[in-house]
Parts: C-alpha cells; structure tokens; sequence
C-alpha cells in the first residue's frame, strides 16, 4: 500500500474513531440526564395514575406517556446545561492545552451536542409532548377494536391534522411576511425552512416568557430566602416574645378543654380553636428562630440576601453594558456560527473567573425565571406537588420547562451575559438579526429588573424599621377633610 493511501487510511480511522466516541460520550451524558429526571419525575407523579390493578391498558398508556415526558424533561435539563457546558469546556481547553485526557474535548463534540439539543427540542415540543397528551385522552376509534393499538391510530390521526394545521398557520405567517419569490420558493422545503421557523417563534416566545418571568422571580426570591431563613431582628427581646406566646396558647388552650362558655360571654369554640392554631403557629417560629445559632441568625440570612443583590446587580451592570455595546458596535449583535473554535480565547476579558461568572449568572436566571413562572398568577396551577401531580399536569410542566431551557441560550446571549456565540440552528433564528427586537428587550429586562428590585428591597427595609420601632402598634390615624359646612 502507497505512503499516500496509508495516510488516507489513517486519517478515515481517526474520524470514524472520533465519531464513535463522541456517540459514546453523548449517550452517557444523555442516559445519566434520562435517569435523573426519571427519579425527579416519580417523585411528583400520582401513584393512582400508573397502577395496574384495574385497567392493564391504561396503565401502559401511562408508563409510554411518563417516559415520553421524562425524555421531554432529559432534553430540557440538558438544554439549561448546554452553555455553561460549552463555556467550561472552552476555559478547561484554554487551561490544559496539550493534556491528553481532554483531548476528547472539543469543538465537534461542542457542536454535536447543540445540534442533538435543537433536534431534540424540536421532536418534543412538535411530536412527543402533543402525541404523549392526545395518546391519554384517547380510546380507540367508534366500531375498532379496544387495545394500544387503537389508541396508537387515533392518536396519530388527531396528530397529523394537528400538524397540517399548525403548518398552514406558520406557511400563511411566513407568506405574510416574506412576499418574495425566494421566501415563497423555501415555503416547500419542510425540513430547511419550515422546523427552523417554527421553532423560531417557539424560542421567541420563550425569550419573551423569560424577560417577564426573570424579574417577577428575582424578586419572589428574596421573599422565598426570608421565608426559608432565619431573620435577624433588631431591637427585639426575643424571650420575652415566646414567653409571652406560650403562655397566651395555655390560656386559649384551657378555654378550649373547658367545653363551655363563660358565664357572661358567649365565646365561639371554633373562633378559638382557629386562635390556637395561629398561635401554635406564631409559638413554632419563634422556638425555630430561638433554636438558630447567632451565626446563623445574624450571618446566613444578610449573606444569602447580599449575594442575591450581588447577583441580581451585576446582571443588570451587564445588561447596560451590552446596551451601550449595541449602540456602538454591530459585533455585540447575537449571531450564530457553524463552526465552534474553543480552547483559543477566553469568553470574558477576566478570564477564568469571569467564564466563572458567567455561568454562574446564567444558572441563577433560569433558577428565577422558574421561580416567576411557578409563581405567576396563570401558572400557579402547574406547580407540581410530591407524589399528588397528575399525568396531564406532568405533561404541561414538562411542556413549560422545554419552552423555557430551550430558549435560555438565546436569552443569555441576547442579553450579553456571554460572548458565546450560538451553535448550529439556535442561531439561524430571523428575529435574532433586528437591532430594534434585541434593543428593546435588553432595555426592557434592565428596566423591569431594576423596578422589581428597588421595589421589594425598598420595601423589605421600611418594614423593617416599622417593625423595629413599634410602629406597627400605633393605631392608624383618623384624617379629616373639611368643607365650606361642615367636617367630613
């Protein structure tokens, strides 16, 4: 054999085995994924839903639509990770140049993974998220035969006529909007034109659930972080507060064992009984505060407040920095690349720690937005709860997360919190190329953030000092308008 066709030889051996073990590597991050959402899945569901003591049919419906949504739940978890994951890379790439045992690290395995994500995403969001809810709510056409399979068929009938809708909706938009010969030419190519466009008015509207949802939870989180630690309190004598507290529950708790009235005041039991209840309540808190150490009490609540502040401050530092870059520079536009250079310069002009940072912020924004989403008004019934959540409720949530993860990317890099530039399709979205789209978003979340923030600190302060002064014992004042006659 030729030296020529040797080398040949060996460069093929090389790419297939690269190849194989990027597959390998994907597998095992995807199947570790799969199975932390199975546990975190079975830890909502309603274990009534997937019994098989009545019906062995519809407890199999149940166990393919749970593993339809634990697939849904694997690729939204793996979406929230996908930056960060790439921004780690990049800097272990930048730090250990010529190790062998990160070799396997680079910028195909980087891209392979956006790719699987963005096809992933797109199969749940289109086929299994719809296909898992009509495949529960089915029963088999009138007249066939009762089984799986009768499900299966009718479920993929209300399918495709769900899909030809959902394709004349987005081929009449894209007409609309596009009313060249070369927009109406892509129109007929599903693949190339039709996916990406859908999808890109799913990422849009997860980015915009995102900028409304961020805010409302960076500032539900410090109401959250109060509730869960222990408040320090100034000018309070906290002994005699839970003194005084036990002995108030005694007496109410006498009254009740008594099982009558008094002789001169006709006291209604369950008035009381709600009183006690309140005042156990009361009782429980201040025994939990008096438990807590002075670290704990005068330390862990002012830093866990100070980090979110820290946090919440420097996203909004960033986000004004990248709007001043927007007037400036096209280069801080949000674009996409096809081919992932990692391992030749750092994301962040602090290096390490601010690659550091950055996914640090990036984790925290998906973490409110989550908790705005729970804790908003129309999405308050979705919240799961521990082994009480129903398979549709499942669905819904599962749903929710994947709309939101997905489009964490964009919204990250729209924002500026990262330099990393988006891989494969999440960067060919059309909208992500109109300054006044990107311009306006980005005043909006610095706008709303800022609001939300100053709001709830500024608030949380003057109640404070209310509290501590006693000032919320004073009765309100009586304020009188007078008129030409008479006092009002």
């Amino acid at each position: 054999m030729a030296p020529v066709e040797q080398d040949a030889l060996a460069v093929r051996e090389q790419l297939f085995h690269e190849r194989v073990r990027e597959c390998i590597i994907c597998a095992l991050l995807f199947a570790s994924l799969y199975i932390l959402c199975h546990f975190i899945i079975t830890h909502f569901k309603k274990h009534t839903d997937f019994t098989a003591v009545h019906d062995d049919e519809d407890a199999a419906v149940n166990r393919i639509a749970l593993g339809l949504c634990t697939f849904t739940l694997a690729v939204a978890l793996g979406a929230v990770l996908l930056l960060p994951f790439s921004i780690i890379s990049n800097e272990v790439l930048l730090s250990f140049p010529q190790n062998y045992y990160i070799q396997w690290l680079n910028g195909s395995l980087i891209h392979g993974l956006w790719n699987l994500v963005f096809l992933f995403s797109n199969m749940s969001l289109v086929f299994l998220m719809p296909f898992a809810y009509f495949f529960t709510e089915s029963e088999g056409f009138a007249g066939c035969k009762k089984g799986i399979m009768a499900r299966v068929y009718e479920t993929s009938v209300v399918l495709l006529l769900l899909t030809l809708l959902v394709l004349g909706m987005v081929w009449v938009a894209s007409a609309i909007v596009g009313n060249d010969a070369a927009s109406r030419q892509s129109l007929y190519d599903l693949w190339e034109y039709y996916l990406p466009y859908l999808y890109s008015c799913i990422s849009l509207f997860g980015v915009l659930l995102l900028l409304l949802c961020t805010p409302f939870g960076l500032s539900t989180m410090f109401t959250v972080t109060g509730k869960l630690l222990v408040k320090p309190r100034l000018l309070e004598d906290l002994d005699e507060q839970l003194s005084c507290t036990r002995f108030e529950e005694a007496a109410v708790s006498h009254r009740i064992r008594s099982g009558k009235a008094s002789c001169w005041l006709n006291l209604d039991m369950e008035m009381l009984r709600e009183q006690f209840f309140a005042i156990r309540s009361k009782r429980k808190k201040l025994e939990l505060r008096h438990r807590a150490s002075p670290w704990q009490r005068n330390l862990g609540y002012p830093l866990a407040m100070l980090g979110l502040l820290a946090l919440t401050g420097i996203s909004v530092l960033i986000v004004c920095f990248h709007v001043l870059e927007l007037l400036l520079d096209d280069a801080a536009m949000p674009r996409g690349i096809q081919d992932a250079s990692l391992g030749q310069v750092s994301f962040s002009i602090f290096g390490s720690f601010g690659a550091a940072l950055q996914v640090v912020l990036i984790f925290y924004l998906m973490l409110s937005s989550v908790v705005g989403f729970y804790s908003s008004p129309l999405f308050t019934r979705l919240l799961p709860e521990r082994q009480d959540t129903p398979l549709t409720k499942i669905i819904g949530n599962c749903v929710s997360l994947l709309v939101l993860s997905s489009a964490l990317p964009v919204f990250s890099r729209t924002l500026g919190i990262t330099r990393f530039d988006l891989l494969g399709d999440f960067g060919r979205f059309n909208w992500l190329g109109n300054f006044y789209i990107v311009f306006l978003y980005n005043m909006g979340f610095a706008g709303l953030t800022t609001l939300c923030l100053v709001k709830r600190v500024s608030w949380a302060v003057q109640a404070e000092l209310i509290r501590a002064f006693g000032l919320h014992k004073l009765p309100l004042p009586v304020t009188r308008c007078r008129t030409r006659s008479k006092p009002c």
